[in-house]
This record gives structure tokens, sequence and C-alpha cells, in this order.
């Protein structure tokens, strides 16, 4: 399989949990040194292309893990065989229930991906005697539970210009706690999917997703670059458009 390509800064971080591009928000956030080590002694990766399965929809998991770089989707395929995307995975976000072996949804790679990976009957030893893991992994189920109950709103009361503003926010905000940055105007967002997959996400067309960008482009909120890339030039202004109240922290 062709290796994930990683940015350089992150290779070494890789090597070991204290080091990881994503130690401060992944589920072994609140670990200590002596647990890292343990997490290290049975952590593997694994490399997704995009369009690749991570895993399928009821299938039974070996693993759990966290996104390392890359996005990935989550899928349900309905009775009748229509099949809706519901919900993104960023870096950080970890797939897989513990004490639960089959998987709720088909999470794809639609980016390249990199996995940090445990096996699921190694972490839920270490999860059963580590406490501060045990944590973390609450404080994500509660944060994935809010989210969802958001996502709700989105999709049910919100306008289609709001639904595309507040997938932006969503970026913005993810970017900013990745990289330790703050929200700021210029800030550069990667868009991860495409036209298409965005519509299929808010419930929109593509073609109204990519009105909405255009007028969004035209009222000086955000400047397209490319068709995968963007930068928000206002980004109080978008948060607003998407009836986010917390800007407080945006510069």
């Amino acid at each position: 399989m062709e290796t994930t390509a990683v940015p350089p800064d992150l290779k070494q971080g890789l090597e070991r949990c204290s080091g990881c591009p994503i130690r401060h928000r992944a589920v072994c956030s609140y670990s200590s040194p002596k647990e890292l080590l343990r997490l290290d002694e049975t952590k593997y990766y694994r490399d997704f292309e995009p369009g690749q399965e991570i895993v399928g929809e009821g299938e039974t998991m070996s693993f759990v893990g966290s996104i390392v770089v890359g996005v990935a989707a989550l899928h349900k395929t309905l009775e009748d065989g229509r099949r809706q995307m519901v919900g993104l995975l960023f870096p950080s976000d970890f797939i897989g229930r513990p004490m639960r072996p089959n998987a709720p949804y088909e999470a794809v790679a639609v980016s390249p991906v990199k996995m940090c990976l445990f096996g699921r009957a190694q972490f839920e030893t270490i999860l059963q005697e580590s406490q501060s893991l045990e944590r973390r992994l609450l404080e994500m189920t509660m944060d994935e539970l809010d989210a969802a109950r958001d996502w709700m709103v989105l999709l049910g009361r919100k306008s289609a210009q709001e639904r595309v503003a507040s997938f932006l926010v969503i970026l913005a905000r993810r970017r900013a706690n990745l990289t330790k940055t703050s929200l700021a105007n210029g800030m550069v967002v990667d868009l991860p999917l495409t036209r298409e997959a965005i519509a299929d996400y808010l419930g929109l067309t593509i073609e109204t997703v990519s009105r909405q960008f255009t007028r969004m482009r035209k009222t000086g909120l955000i400047d397209l670059i490319d068709r995968r890339t963007l930068k928000i030039t206002d980004v109080s202004g978008l948060f607003r458009l998407a009836g986010d109240e917390d800007i407080a922290d945006v510069s």
C-alpha cells in the first residue's frame, strides 16, 4: 500500500506518543508518562488512501484508534440502499467504541489518512486500568453527542446560507484547535470534501453549495483560492452568518 504523505514537521512526532501532533487533543491527552509508555508499546500506524474503507458498517472491529493526519467520513446505509453521510472525522477524532465490537457506521477516508491504532482488546484492558483515559474518552463522547445535536438544528432549522457558513466555521475551529492558533482573518482552510460531498453532508444540492460560496466571496467573507482551499477574510462575519455567537477568540 502506498504510504500516506506526512508533512516533514510531523514525522518526528509520530515516533512516540509524547511528541504526537494530536497529543493535546487525542484520547491520550490526559495520560501520564507511564500510561503513554504503555500506549507506545501497543500502538501501530496504518495508512488509508482517499476512498478506501477504514471500517464497514456493522463489521466487528479488531481495532480502535485516532486519526493523526487526514479526514474520514461516516456513512449510514438505509434499508432501501440509500447512503447518507452522517459525520466527518478530523485529526484527533476517535474511531471505534470500546466494549462494543460492531461499527455503527461505515468510515471512509476522504483524503490520505494516517491512523494511530490499538488492538481493541488491548485498549479495553488499558482503559479499565486508567482513569485519565476513561475520563478523556467520556469527554470526547459527550462532545460528539453535543455536535450531533447541533447538527440536528443545522439540518432542521438553518437556511442554505447558514448551513454552508456553519460548515466552514467547523473547519476553521478544528484547524485552530489542532494548530493551537487563534481564529483570525486571513486564515486558510482546506476543504476536505468535494462540492458534491459537501452538498450531501449539508442536505443541499451542488448548485446551492456553489452559489453560497460565490455569495460569501462577493460579500467579502471568504476568498476562494482553488476548489479545495479558501481563505476566511472576515471570521467574525462568517460566524455571525452561521448563527455562532461564540467568537470571543477571533482576532
